[in-house]
């Protein structure tokens, strides 16, 4: 007999063991329950604060679109021009609103580091 301060029962215990078997083998909710499942967001929610930053959408300062574009830009992506840049964010998973943003950029020009992407971006009529 086992004796120590166990605040289940065997019997309890082994109830437990048998609820989670399923879910320690499948790796994923084996709830029958679905509302212990979170429900995916609709296309008519309202944004969530602090989302992706949008080149000339609201809130979107040079620090914002900055940190968001070092997010999914590494320091080999530059220097480069608006198509390559564009591509490398696409390959990141990048937001489609930045991807646009960059492709909107003169083809012309070359970013040698995010700081001057970023200026180009949220410069008025960018």
């Amino acid at each position: 007999m086992q004796r120590g301060s166990d605040r289940l029962s065997v019997h309890r215990n082994d109830e437990m063991k048998h609820e989670l078997q399923g879910l320690l083998r499948s790796g994923h909710p084996t709830r029958s329950e679905e509302w212990h499942d979170p429900e995916p967001t609709a296309d008519d929610d309202p944004e969530i604060a602090g989302g992706p930053v949008a080149p000339g959408g609201s809130g979107a300062s040079l620090g914002g679109v900055r940190l968001e574009l070092a997010r999914h830009l590494s320091r080999n992506a530059f220097p480069a021009g608006p198509r390559h840049l564009a591509g490398a964010l696409r390959r990141a998973y990048a937001p489609d609103t930045l991807v646009d943003a960059v492709e909107r950029l003169p083809h012309k020009e070359h970013y040698a580091t995010v700081q001057e992407l970023a200026q180009a971006l949220t410069r008025p009529g960018a």
